[in-house]
C-alpha cells in the first residue's frame, strides 16, 4: 500500500470565525478619522470638528470593495441586480494618552475597539493651524505610540485578570481528567500571553502560535490581536508630490515595532475634494494633478487584512459577491449560498 498523506493541520485565524468581519477607524483626536470616514462611506454621519471628541458613539457604514472581475461578470451578464463584496467600516472616537485608565472616556473608546475585528489606524502628517492637534503639535511617531501603549496596557489589563482567574480555579485541580489537563494548559497560554506583551513588549498577533493558543487568544478578544493597516494622513500637496518628511521616520518605525503592517499613504483632503465630482469629472482632475484617490487601495487592504477573500455566482438575475474567510474549502464556502445552490440553472458559479 502507498503510505498515507501526512495529515496538514489547517491553520487557525486569530479572530472571530466569521464571514461578516468590522474593521475599526482609530486614532488619536483630530488626526482626520472622521472626515475620512465620511468619503469612504459617502455619507457626513462622521462628526468632523476642530476639537477633541466630537465623536462619541461609533458610526458605521458598509462599503463597497472595488473589484475589477466583479465588474466584468456584471458587464457580461448584464443582470437585473448587482451585489458586490463589502466592507463594514466603523468611525470610532479619538485615543488619548492614559485611555486605557479611562482618561477621555477611555474606556468606552476602547471597548468599540475591542467590538471590532481590523484597524485602520489614521496618523496625522500634515500641518495645519486651523486643525488643533491634542498633545500641541503634529508628531506621528509619538501618535503611533501613543495608540500602541494604550492599546497593550489595556490588554495587559485584561489579561491579568484572566490569569488571576484561571489560578483561582486551577488550585482545585487534579492531573488526571482532561477538563483539569485542559485548564491548566489555558492557563499556561495565558500566562505566556501576558508575558509577550508585558515582558516581551510585543503585540500578539506578531507572535507565532499554534492551533490550541490562538483557540485561548480568541477567547481573550484582545486589541492587539487585531490587524492593522497604518494610513497616514497628508497634506494634498504632499500626497500629490509623493514627499513627506514624516513618511521615512513612520516606515522605520513600523518596521522596528509591527514589522509587515502595511502602510498607506493617503490625503483626506484630496479626497474630500474629489467626492462630490462624477467619475469623468474625477478622472480629469487626477490626470491633472497627476495623483489619483487611495480609497480603492485602503479598502481592498482593509478587506484582506481580515483574511476575506470572495466568489462570485453569475446569472440574468444576479450578478453577487460572496464574502468568505481565507483557507474556506468549497463545501464550505458553498454553504453560505446553498438557498442558491438549489436553483443550479439560475446561475454559474465562477471563482476567480
Amino acid at each position: 500500500m502507498p503510505p498515507k498523506k501526512p495529515v496538514v493541520e489547517k491553520k487557525a485565524l486569530l479572530g472571530r470565525p466569521s464571514n461578516n468581519l468590522k474593521i475599526g477607524i482609530v486614532g488619536l483626536p483630530n488626526v482626520g478619522k472622521s472626515s475620512f470616514f465620511n468619503v469612504l462611506s459617502k455619507t457626513d454621519l462622521g462628526k468632523a470638528a476642530n476639537f477633541p471628541y466630537a465623536t462619541i458613539n461609533p458610526e458605521e457604514a458598509r462599503i463597497m470593495v472595488p473589484d475589477a472581475r466583479f465588474d466584468w461578470l456584471v458587464e457580461a451578464y448584464k443582470p437585473a441586480s448587482r451585489v458586490p463584496a463589502a466592507l463594514t467600516c466603523i468611525d470610532i472616537a479619538g485615543l488619548t494618552a492614559g485611555a486605557s485608565t479611562g482618561a477621555g472616556l477611555g474606556n468606552a473608546f476602547l471597548s468599540h475597539v475591542r467590538a471590532v475585528d481590523g484597524i485602520f489606524q489614521v496618523v496625522r502628517a500634515f500641518d495645519d493651524a486651523d486643525v488643533t492637534h491634542v498633545e500641541g503639535d503634529v508628531n506621528p511617531i509619538r501618535d503611533m505610540e501613543i495608540i500602541q501603549t494604550e492599546l497593550r496596557l489595556k490588554d495587559i489589563e485584561w489579561v491579568e485578570k484572566a490569569v488571576e482567574n484561571l489560578r483561582k480555579t486551577s488550585r482545585s485541580l487534579g492531573s488526571n481528567s482532561l477538563a483539569d489537563k485542559a485548564k491548566k494548559e489555558e492557563l499556561a497560554i495565558t500566562e505566556r500571553v501576558l508575558a509577550v506583551i508585558q515582558e516581551e513588549g510585543k503585540d500578539v498577533r506578531k507572535v507565532e502560535w499554534n492551533n490550541k493558543e490562538i483557540d485561548v487568544i480568541n477567547g481573550l478578544m484582545l486589541l492587539t490581536a487585531k490587524p492593522v493597516t497604518y494610513l497616514v494622513n497628508l497634506s494634498e500637496r504632499d500626497f500629490i508630490r509623493k514627499k513627506n518628511k514624516w513618511l521615512p521616520k513612520i516606515k522605520a518605525w513600523i518596521d522596528e515595532n509591527n514589522p509587515g503592517d502595511p502602510l498607506i499613504p493617503f490625503s483626506v483632503a484630496l479626497e474630500e475634494r474629489l467626492a462630490p465630482l462624477d467619475d469623468q469629472e474625477r478622472k480629469e482632475e487626477e490626470e491633472r494633478i497627476g495623483a489619483t484617490s487611495s480609497l480603492p487601495k485602503i479598502i481592498t487592504a482593509g478587506y484582506s487584512s481580515l483574511e476575506l477573500i470572495r466568489y462570485f455566482t453569475c446569472g440574468p438575475d444576479e450578478v453577487r459577491a460572496w464574502t468568505i474567510r481565507n483557507g474556506t474549502k468549497a463545501p464550505q464556502a458553498a454553504g453560505v449560498i446553498q438557498y442558491v445552490l438549489r436553483r443550479p440553472q439560475w446561475f454559474d458559479l465562477t471563482i476567480l
